[in-house]
């Protein structure tokens, strides 16, 4: 698994660079000096599975782990530097490193249980979403907001072709009031249009049933050029597994979903009854 291997040196392959340059250069750094993981771990104080960890992406550094690594290697200010680039990224520390991945994804799988995917929402949805964040400003939604519609582009692009997208969504988000019915018509219109298109294929989970998605969400970016990579949503900031076990067993999982989903016919009847049911609300 990409972390918490003492020694694992998987992390960080040359397709890293564009990724995640603080991984890069730490990688780079300890092979100039014929270190190990474990001596590395040894000089900054830290577990071995936090060097991992931090090499392979999936965890991403503090401060003051970026500041030790200036220490370390005596390069003044390097490490900080890339420490706080992604700080300005408008995604959570979790997502980071999944975002490139969905970026150049041929294929996409998808369950939510919840609310609709961000590559789904509207921007009147989205913002609802955004702005309940706590100590959130108008500033901080603003700028989610635009990172999450800048995601959505994926769907829209001419070269590469759009990724494939599968996506399980359980009932109950059509119904939710999230806003305001205008807010929601719109939306479920969105997923709509958007379960029209040839390359997108979304089916509704029923409500009133147990199924095996009950854990949590989770996000599965297939690019072509490595194993699948895997996005786990939580109450914190999510979670980025690289690790081609993981991947199998979450696709195993997104197979089993989709087979206790309804057809996507089926779905659609869903999506036109519910584009009905929030007219009806704007209306009184």
């Amino acid at each position: 698994m990409a972390g918490g291997r003492g020694g694992d040196e998987r992390g960080g392959t040359g397709d890293e660079g564009a990724r995640n340059p603080f991984a890069v250069e730490m990688i780079a750094m300890r092979k100039q000096r014929g270190w190990t993981q474990d001596d590395l771990a040894a000089q900054m104080l830290v577990s071995v599975s936090t060097i991992s960890n931090i090499e392979s992406g999936y965890r991403p550094p503090t401060g003051p782990q970026a500041e030790k690594a200036d220490e370390v290697f005596e390069t003044p200010g390097t490490f900080q530097r890339h420490e706080r680039r992604p700080r300005g990224i408008p995604y959570g520390a979790g997502f980071r490193p999944f975002q490139p991945y969905e970026a150049e994804a041929r294929v996409l799988r998808i369950f939510e249980h919840s609310l609709v995917p961000g590559l789904f929402q509207t921007p009147e949805y989205a913002r609802e979403i955004l702005g309940i964040r706590p100590e959130a400003t108008a500033d901080d939604v603003q700028e989610a907001l635009d990172g999450r519609l800048k995601r959505q582009q994926i769907l829209v692009r001419q070269n590469p072709p759009p990724p494939r997208v599968w996506a399980v969504l359980t009932e109950h988000m059509l119904t939710m009031d999230i806003g305001n019915p205008a807010v929601m018509l719109a939306q479920v219109e969105r997923l709509a249009e958007l379960a029209r298109r040839p390359r997108i294929h979304i089916q509704v989970l029923p409500s009133g049933r147990l199924h095996s998605g009950w854990r949590g969400a989770f996000w599965i970016a297939e690019t072509g050029s490595s194993p699948a990579i895997v996005y786990l949503e939580n109450a914190s900031e999510g979670q980025t597994v690289e690790d081609p076990d993981m991947a199998e067993s979450m696709a195993l999982l997104f197979d089993a979903l989709r087979m206790e989903a309804l057809t996507g016919s089926a779905s659609l009847r869903f999506f036109e009854e519910a584009i009905q049911l929030w007219k009806e609300r704007t209306e009184t």
